[in-house]
């Protein structure tokens, strides 16, 4: 539930900030994370009911007719 800066992900990821900040951003885009700008770092949450929406979409399309 707490928001996680860009700079944990990275050495996390083993990847690069730019290359996780380009990821994220297409996540946010995408409608499954916010984004909170604090100073010069960006802080990201799970938009839950996105994930949700976006999880029952999948169960449908997996469901046989």
């Amino acid at each position: 539930d707490e928001a996680v800066c860009v700079c944990e992900l990275t050495p996390a990821l083993r990847l690069t900030q730019p290359t996780v900040s380009y990821h994220l951003k297409k996540l946010v885009e995408a409608g499954l994370l916010q984004r909170e700008q604090r100073g010069v770092w960006a802080y990201f949450t799970l938009d839950r009911d996105a994930v949700a929406r976006a999880a029952g979409i999948l169960e449908l399309e997996g469901a046989t007719v």
